[in-house]
């Protein structure tokens, strides 16, 4: 945890955000990272998804059974999602998503977004070629030899 709290420190040095993550496998770390939103232009370059992607080229897998997670802060939905579909073991965090609001960096609108319907959301969706895209979802279900994830 010490390190991903410096790595947040180092985030704020060079004008990112207040957060680091830091994976370990068998008590080493495999990988980690700052927020890179600001210096990348990418919304997704946030600290944990950065370390997920290292830590997943590191092992050449996209399953990250066996590792834990040390984050500066509380996983965002964003974030969150991804822990789940890297099924990380273990999540430490230091700071909390309430801590994190009192600076600027609220996820609760996204929370009661999620809790909407799809027409009672702020952004607009509305669904097209449906059938079409159904096919290939059928190619995928009748696929003998994908890689399940």
């Amino acid at each position: 945890m010490q390190e991903a709290i410096a790595l947040s420190l180092k985030s704020v040095n060079s004008g990112g955000g207040p957060f680091g993550a830091v994976i370990v496998k068998d008590g080493e770390i495999i990988a980690k990272a700052h927020n890179q939103v600001t210096s990348t232009n990418d919304p997704t370059a946030h600290a944990e998804i950065v370390a997920i992607r290292q830590a997943c080229k590191v092992l050449n897998t996209f399953q990250l059974t066996g590792c834990q997670l040390y984050t500066s802060c509380e996983p965002c939905p964003m974030c969150l999602g991804a822990i789940y579909w890297a099924r990380l073991d273990l999540v430490y965090y230091a700071n909390t998503k309430f801590d994190a609001a009192q600076i600027g960096f609220d996820d609760q609108f996204i929370y009661k977004e999620l809790d909407l319907s799809i027409s009672d959301r702020q952004l607009p969706m509305s669904q097209l070629m449906r059938d079409e895209a159904l096919v290939v979802f059928q190619e995928w279900a009748n696929k003998t030899d994908k890689v399940e994830y």
